[in-house]
């Protein structure tokens, strides 16, 4: 499977092992015995990536605040959501192969992973800013000042720039069907209500997609 870094500068996609030989301005790569130790610049970057095990050893990403990002007050969701909408966002993506039993059309497909990416959003662009404005201040008047968690997906977005990008090299591409894992990043904040009820029975779950348009 092959897939070239996307033109539009807005959203990049790069191959875990082509990053970190040649890593973004704002990054340095270190090489260990046990694998590589990735510097980010937080004045210019956000990165949300957990560590993870590769072909080429344990990659760690210092200063990463992960995939899912805990936040416990007002002063710590308005600082993270300043970063957020003026940083590049960093995160770990799967491109997987999904097959179908030919057989029993009922059995569960199966997923494989093929490559692993590093895709990058500038969250400053006012399309995605606009987005993700709208989609968390949604979040927030949607829950009424009780815990919840936002899942911001991704998967649209890389659909659409990925379409003519992708080429997928299989025994059998028919049944072949190209998907991403990991394609997503959430927030959770947690309120300091004594009866946080709605949180309690997973009601306060919200999720947006990320589009091009």
């Amino acid at each position: 499977m092959t897939i070239n870094k996307m033109p539009l500068s807005s959203i990049t996609v790069t191959e875990v092992g082509e990053f970190l030989s040649n890593p973004p301005d704002t990054f340095s790569v270190v090489a260990l015995s046990s694998g590589y130790r990735v510097h980010s610049d937080p004045d210019k970057s956000l990165v949300l990536i957990d560590d993870f095990h590769s072909c080429r050893g344990n990659i760690v990403f210092e200063k990463s605040l992960g995939r899912k990002v805990k936040m416990h007050n007002l002063w710590e969701y308005t600082s993270f959501r300043k970063r957020l909408l003026s940083r590049r966002l960093y995160l770990l993506i799967s491109a997987c192969e999904e097959t179908f039993s030919v057989v029993n059309k009922k059995a569960a497909s199966e997923t494989r992973v093929l490559k692993q990416y590093v895709v990058s959003i500038d969250c400053n662009n006012p399309v995605i800013k606009w987005q993700m404005e709208k989609g968390l201040d949604w979040t927030i008047s949607s829950v009424a000042g009780e815990s919840y968690r936002v899942e911001i997906d991704l998967t649209e977005a890389l659909d659409s720039l990925a379409a003519k990008n992708i080429h997928i090299v299989t025994d059998d591409p028919i049944k072949a069907k190209p998907v991403w894992r990991d394609a997503s990043f959430t927030l959770k904040y947690y309120s300091d209500a004594l009866f946080d009820i709605m949180h309690w029975f997973g009601f306060s779950k919200r999720r947006f997609q990320l589009r091009l348009t």
